[in-house]
């Protein structure tokens, strides 16, 4: 019996004290801490340094993993060479992806113990937003602007981007949305670093493997595809018409729905909020029209399906990073910046879980559905022998 690609859904393959998601209930847990209580309360650094630990740090390990992560920020100066050298038509994704790669032939760490690990955690979380800052600049043909030594993670970004320090509150926006985004359990991304990791492979390879998954626009591309929709929208009195002719053609409303929650992604609860406040701040109309986008599909799902569906993460991701001044297709790259606490942190949990004595190697079976041609195989027909059709 022929058995479908369900894409591993619903199958439990291994134990994590990382992260926690109620779909029912839409709730989202850090190492034990919702995150609404988070994005309140902490600050990035915090949550990853949370990530990468068993609990919230003291402030002396907090105050040591932030002083870290600021030293950590130089990249290598051959990597920026490479950065120069690249087409500057070049995707972002892929250009981060190959950075990653190009960084393990300049780690510092002897050995594959659990300390050497954190250090290169701190290294890659520190390291990827240099990188997509620095290739910005390069490919837009600006200087690039070296890292501050006084900003936090998310300013410090921004800044880099830009070549001005962000106000206050435009900050801590963008912490915030780092913070919303650090961490998603075994998410496509998440799966392959573990997947990676679990071949002893080293931190490098397994958040390459991990920013490849992310590139794809059913993953982490896409809240690009929402701003994209919304751009073609331009005013709200299009949104009925845009969003009816999406579902009647059977196309999905990208920032709609979810493959684990059952009801409102608390992550979309906080950002929604975010681009109101931008849009207030700014004067632009990007939250109303995704508001209606929200409300009209939810209706008319609702009409032909009789069933709810609620936004995900990326319905107002998309608008709030668009309003912030970021680049549409640095939107998956800046996902990266966040995801790495994550991708490491889960990294170092498949090297070094308690519950087992060793890595145990991912290998799933599949079902051979192909062509069966009796128990010793089809019969090899030399090339000459072969019908056009063959």
């Amino acid at each position: 019996m022929e058995t479908k690609n369900i894409g591993l859904r619903n199958i439990e393959v291994a134990d994590t004290k990382i992260c926690a998601i109620d779909g029912i209930n839409g709730k989202l847990i850090y190492r034990g801490y919702d995150i609404l209580d988070l994005v309140k309360k902490s600050n990035f650094e915090e949550t990853a340094c949370l990530l990468l630990n068993d609990d919230l740090p003291s402030d002396e390990v907090l105050v040591d993993f932030a002083s870290k992560l600021v030293k950590a920020r130089d990249i290598p100066e051959n990597i920026e060479k490479s950065l120069r050298d690249l087409p500057k038509t070049a995707n972002p994704m892929d250009v981060l992806q190959s950075r990653i790669s190009e960084m393990a032939a300049y780690d510092k760490e002897k050995g594959d113990d659990r300390q050497a690990n954190y250090n290169r955690a701190i290294d890659l979380i520190s390291k990827i937003p240099i990188i997509i800052a620095y290739w910005d600049r390069i490919r837009n043909g600006k200087d690039v602007v070296a890292p501050s030594k006084k900003l936090d993670h998310a300013g410090n970004f921004l800044y880099m981007l830009t070549g001005k320090e962000p106000d206050s509150e435009v900050a801590r926006i963008f912490d915030i949305c780092l913070i919303l985004h650090a961490e998603h359990s075994f998410n496509a991304s998440t799966f392959a670093a573990r997947e990676v990791a679990s071949t002893r492979a080293h931190m490098y390879a397994a958040v390459s493997a991990a920013v490849g998954a992310l590139s794809g626009e059913l993953h982490g591309g896409a809240n690009f595809q929402v701003m994209k929709m919304l751009l073609e929208i331009q005013t709200e009195d299009r949104v009925e018409q845009v969003i009816k002719e999406k579902l009647a053609r059977g196309e999905r409303v990208m920032g709609m729905g979810h493959a684990v929650y059952k009801t409102f992604d608390p992550r979309a609860e906080v950002l929604r909020e975010l681009s109101r406040r931008l849009s207030e701040k700014t004067g632009q109309p990007w939250y109303g029209i995704t508001k209606k986008v929200e409300d009209t599909t939810e209706e008319e799902m609702k009409k032909v399906k009789g069933s709810d569906i609620f936004p995900n993460v990326d319905l107002y991701s998309a608008s709030t990073y668009y309003m912030l001044g970021i680049p549409m297709d640095l939107n998956t790259p800046i996902f990266a910046i966040s995801r790495a606490a994550g991708w490491t942190a889960h990294v170092i949990e498949e090297k070094f879980a308690e519950a087992q004595p060793k890595p145990m190697l991912y290998r799933p079976k599949a079902v051979y559905v192909g062509k069966y041609c009796g128990p010793s195989g089809c019969e090899y027909v030399p090339i000459e022998k072969r019908t056009a059709t063959t």
